[in-house]
């Protein structure tokens, strides 16, 4: 076989290589959007053809009256601001949190640090469970109190092993030279080690900014004020339909144009909204954010 032959040969091959990658993450692509293409469309759709199940990817009889619906319930707008505040207060202290967990037991000097390891460790396998979590909860005063959405879990075990090993990879040499100059470990922790690791660093708190964002079972457990209720549980109480008020019961009952199917896909919608707009803000971030736990101390 000549030299141009296995030339064209793998030339052959590589390009069916890349015809075969593009055609698997068309597919993988396609699978992720198309539940949420469904829901858009059905959201925008006539109740009637949301009814017979013709929708399957445009919207037919389009119509923005779910919408308005929903964005004039009050409900929404309450489990709006609990969320938001949640999230924000949540994310905060739990990167806060993680991130000194971290820096010091990526320390070897620290003393015992095998024995904290392993308590952070045991929780990712042995937990209280629902009933010891809840009396924890009550004599600490939690119950139908706003912090009982931040406080607990406010350090993920498995978040802060991964921030750790990206510590121990920043070259121990920075830290020396900063000791000779005076500087202590919180002055090195966050002049040094914390503007290194930001790509880490915010992939972590988009983490916990989703889980906040998506809590609703806690909230179902320990909270009983609906002024203090999230919008994931709100949008629990749309989808199950039973528990829908009167007001939203008579406005379905009088208008053509919206139904409970319909009044569900709008909500969906609307909770999974800042999350997909936040993403592709923090999405350069995680080309070196999700290596953090490959990476060698």
């Amino acid at each position: 076989m000549s030299h141009n032959e296995i030339k064209n040969k793998i030339s052959i091959s590589e390009i069916s290589y890349v015809f075969l990658y593009r055609f698997i993450i068309i597919l993988i692509v396609s699978a992720t959007l198309y539940p949420i293409i469904f829901v858009l469309s059905s959201s925008l759709s006539s109740p009637v053809e949301v009814g017979k199940g013709t929708i399957t990817l445009l919207p037919k009889g389009i119509t923005f009256a779910a919408y308005k619906h929903v964005l004039r319930s009050e409900n929404i707008w309450i489990g709006y601001k609990n969320t938001i505040v949640y999230t924000i207060f949540g994310t905060i202290f739990s990167t806060i949190t993680t991130l000194c967990a971290a820096y010091a037991l990526s320390k070897p000097r620290l003393r015992g640090r095998s024995c904290f390891m392993f308590l952070f460790a045991f929780t990712m396998w042995f937990q209280g469970g629902m009933i010891p979590t809840y009396l924890v909860i009550k004599d600490l005063g939690l119950l139908n109190n706003r912090w009982v959405m931040i406080l607990p879990g406010l350090c993920g075990a498995y978040y802060m092993i991964l921030m750790r090993t990206y510590f121990q990879s920043v070259p121990s040499a920075l830290e020396e030279s900063a000791k000779i100059d005076g500087a202590n470990d919180l002055y090195i922790m966050f002049k040094i080690f914390i503007p290194l690791s930001i790509p880490a660093i915010v992939t972590i708190a988009l983490y916990y900014a989703v889980i906040k964002w998506n809590a609703w079972f806690h909230a179902m457990l320990y909270l009983s004020d609906e002024s203090k209720y999230p919008l994931q549980l709100f949008l629990r109480r749309i989808l199950t339909q039973a528990r829908m008020t009167e007001d939203e019961m008579a406005a379905i009952k009088k208008s053509s144009e919206i139904s409970a199917e319909t009044i569900q896909y709008a909500t969906i919608l609307v909770v999974i909204l800042p999350m997909m707009t936040l993403y592709p803000f923090v999405q350069k971030y995680f080309v070196k954010g999700v290596m953090i736990g490959s990476i060698k101390g």
